[in-house]
């Protein structure tokens, strides 16, 4: 299960082997997060730090993965470990709560969902919030890949590169920065060659919560992504998601996996690891020709 409705969550809160992470972060105020969740957070919630936890200190991009044995060892420490059942909130409509989901979906975890609407449609239900910190034992971590083992469904840069125009490369910022018309973050506004745009806002209802399954489906295949020919079973391979370092793309995974499609790849280093690269970008609301743009430096 990749969303689980406030209801469920709700009917679940006193299960011992729940475990809530809120997983709030803001690109304009990263500290704004845990100082939200000190405020008033779920019951049971504990702190799972984007910057600390769901990020390695050095790697492609703006938040690279961390090794997968420090990950799970970070969340065991927090009580969150093999065995539990993960639901992951935030207050941006999956956006950041996603990352902790992908990451645990993409090492087999079948245990995590996101909250769907996060704390906001919790507290629009007139359910509780506290500012009681849970202290929980440290949980044996959940099982990783052997030592230096690549993430799962992932795509690098160079292969990204190479297969420019083969893969269907979706882009989950804000149109805005897509086009290239601002970037308040990143070294040259624009985006990758031939990645089309797709908004995580638009995955969303407009009290938050993610659209229903058909209309999720719609919304992907207007993009051209689609489930696979009858017979195939597997990863979406020849789908790519990115973003601005590769945090908001595990939304759109998400959301296809909220639509029954495939999972796609996850570019980790994103727009930022292509654009501290020197690699060629495009601009405006067309996607890019691969040919002009692939692989080759930018001048």
């Amino acid at each position: 299960m990749s969303l689980i409705s406030v209801a469920e969550l709700a009917a679940a809160i006193d299960d011992p082997n729940l475990r809530i992470a809120d997983v709030r972060w803001s690109l304009a105020a990263p500290a704004a997060g845990r100082a939200a969740y000190a405020s008033a957070h779920l019951p049971g919630a504990v702190f799972v730090d984007l910057e600390t936890v769901l990020t390695a200190p050095v790697g492609p991009g703006r938040h690279p993965l961390p090794d997968p044995a420090a990950f799970a060892a970070a969340l065991g420490a927090l009580g969150i470990g093999r065995g539990h059942r993960v639901v992951a909130y935030d207050d941006a409509g999956g956006t950041v709560a996603a990352r902790l989901w992908w990451m645990l979906d993409a090492l087999g975890y079948a245990g995590a969902a996101v909250l769907d609407g996060g704390i906001d449609a919790w507290q629009a239900a007139g359910l509780p919030v506290t500012a009681e910190v849970p202290t929980f034992a440290a949980a044996e971590p959940v099982p990783t890949p052997e030592a230096g083992a690549a993430w799962p469904r992932t795509i690098d840069r160079v292969s990204l590169a190479a297969r420019l125009g083969e893969v269907s490369l979706l882009d989950a910022r804000a149109r805005e920065r897509y086009r290239g018309d601002v970037e308040p973050i990143d070294r040259i506004p624009g985006h990758i060659p031939t990645a089309r745009s797709l908004p995580t806002a638009e995955l969303l209802a407009g009290d938050g919560r993610f659209l229903a399954r058909a209309a999720l489906t719609a919304r992907f295949e207007g993009m051209g992504v689609g489930a696979l020919p009858p017979g195939e079973t597997g990863a979406a391979g020849q789908v790519v998601v990115s973003c601005g370092s590769g945090v908001n793309a595990c939304q759109l995974a998400l959301g296809m996996r909220a639509a029954g499609l495939p999972d796609p790849l996850l570019y980790p280093g994103s727009y930022s690891d292509w654009t501290q690269s020197g690699m060629p970008i495009a601009t405006g609301d067309a996607p890019g020709d691969p040919s002009i743009f692939r692989g080759s430096p930018r001048r």
